[in-house]
């Protein structure tokens, strides 16, 4: 196994930053080597350098799949609104209360689950939190297959999506620090995108558990929130060995233990590959330990450091939240009040679509590390978008059937799919280290908060109308602010492709080392 290589150079210069103050004005005092506040370490090199391996699939399998878990969620709930309404059911709840009231009680449980679990997960580590948000999850779905008034089941869905949100910052943090450079692209796609995964088995499992003839109208949709049970209890397991992020047990002052997790993880990825690992050309660096980062730490952060970072997340947030969130709580709705399809057959049409998603990140995904983040992630919002509008001319007049709309939205959110996972992907990875999880929640928590919940709102209140100009009021909309994000990632982006996280958003208790030129 090679050494380190060492090269007198920065840490890596950042030409996004709107300021240019030297590092030691945000670190404290300047630091050197040898000074017991400070550590060196290339953890963040060694583990770029790291060839693809199933010690990665690991990680993947076990932090990867929560999107599993939402998709299945807000599919099941979609698919489940017409029979929750009918006489029955055990429950006394409307359609459109399931599909716009609890809809966005469980969007604002997310918010609000994102901000809490993302400044613990900043705080306490990743792994404490994606096991903790995780249990949350488990607990709150399974309690709502008991709902038997719309307060309760209210109550439940904030309480999944409190979980749920909570997942976010901790699993996107912890993938982007422990996955390559090179390929971090291509897998935050992927992982993003099985949501729909999640999206499929729920409209598969909505099919049998609506049909009268297998379970009661009362029995089939308490069986559907078992599914996130089972499956977040297999998660559960696989993720109990999957390691703590080195990166932020060394800003921790924890270098010991970080070294050792990425000395295990290089033997066991020499020994899985059969071949000597390269040589690391990156130089290490010197970070100053130092406590909890504070909420104006992280506002200036934000407002004056990366300003224009800050607008882009939000408006590729904004833009894909509100057509998500209206279209996987609001489809089943359309196929039912426009095309008279019965309700326990939407989930055949929403598999489809869940499909045509998934395949989007899939088989983009290795052009948002080759041909770059900026050309992909704006041509994926404005093409989407430009799609959408179409879709609302064909439909506004009469030119669909249930078989044609189905197909158009395959082919909208096959380029919206990868957009939306990019937007993750981006804020993830452009802000620095020690903020990373609560910044990834705070554009989720106001992106999902501005789109999220005015999402289900207005678009299923429009499409609930059953008027058709209503509807495709609601779908230009959408166009509307996909294409108006792609727009804004034309001209702010960040060309963030297969660059370190150090590079693109040095650590706020970096610290130069001795001999290196300020970057």
């Amino acid at each position: 196994m090679s050494a380190p290589q060492h090269r007198t150079a920065g840490a890596g210069g950042d030409p996004d930053r709107s300021d240019r103050s030297d590092r030691s004005d945000r670190s404290g005092s300047p630091g050197r080597p040898g000074d017991p506040a400070v550590i060196e370490t290339d953890v963040p090199a060694r583990l770029d350098r790291l060839p693809w391996s199933p010690w990665h699939w690991r990680i993947l399998i076990g932090l990867g799949t929560v999107w599993i878990l939402d998709g299945l969620e807000v599919t099941i709930v979609g698919n489940l609104a017409a029979r929750l309404a009918e006489p029955g059911s055990g429950i006394a709840i409307s359609t459109a209360q399931v599909t716009t009231v609890a809809a966005a009680i469980y969007v604002a449980g997310a918010c609000c689950g994102a901000l809490f679990f993302g400044w613990l997960t900043d705080r306490l580590g990743r792994k404490k939190l994606f096991m903790l948000t995780l249990a949350v999850y488990l607990l709150a779905t399974g309690v709502t297959a008991l709902s038997w008034t719309p307060w309760f089941f209210f109550v439940c869905r904030f309480f999944t999506g409190f979980g749920i949100g909570g997942e976010y910052a901790a699993i996107n943090s912890a993938i982007d620090e422990l996955i390559p450079a090179r390929v971090r692209g291509r897998v935050d796609l992927i992982v993003n995108g099985s949501f729909w995964i999640g999206a499929a088995l729920g409209a598969f499992a909505s099919i049998a558990l609506l049909n009268t003839s297998l379970f009661a109208t009362d029995v089939g949709w308490r069986l559907a929130f078992g599914i996130g049970v089972v499956l977040g209890l297999v998660i559960l397991l696989v993720r109990r060995h999957v390691p703590e992020s080195p990166r932020w047990l060394f800003t921790h002052g924890k270098g010991e233990e970080a070294e050792a997790i990425v000395r295990d993880a290089e033997a066991i990825v020499e020994r899985e590959s059969g071949k000597p690992l390269p040589p690391v050309d990156e130089p290490p660096i010197a970070i100053r330990e130092r406590g909890p980062i504070g909420f104006v730490t992280i506002a200036r952060t934000l407002v004056s450091t990366y300003p224009r970072r800050t607008i882009l997340g939000l408006s590729l947030f904004i833009g894909q939240s509100f057509l998500y969130n209206s279209i996987t709580f609001g489809y089943a709705v359309i196929l039912t009040q426009f095309f008279d399809v019965p309700a326990g057959d939407t989930g055949y049409y929403f598999a489809v679509i869940a499909v045509g998603n998934f395949l989007g990140p899939v088989l983009l995904g290795h052009f948002f590390d080759s041909v770059g983040r900026k050309p992909m992630i704006a041509g994926s919002y404005i093409g989407s978008g430009v799609l959408l509008f179409g879709t609302a001319w064909l439909f506004q007049h009469g030119s669909l059937s249930a078989v044609g709309m189905t197909a158009c939205w395959t082919a909208v959110l096959f380029f919206a799919s990868a957009g939306a996972s990019a937007a993750y992907l981006t804020v993830s990875e452009i802000f620095p280290l020690e903020t990373r999880a609560l910044c990834i929640a705070f554009f989720y928590a106001v992106g999902t908060a501005a789109g999220g919940i005015s999402g289900p709102l207005l678009f299923n209140g429009l499409v609930s109308s059953g008027e058709v100009g209503d509807a495709t009021l609601a779908f230009c909309i959408g166009a509307a602010l996909m294409t108006a994000a792609g727009l804004v990632e034309a001209f702010l982006g960040v060309r963030a492709e297969r660059r370190s996280l150090e590079s693109l958003a040095a650590p706020l208790s970096q610290v130069e080392r001795a001999g290196a030129t300020p970057s």
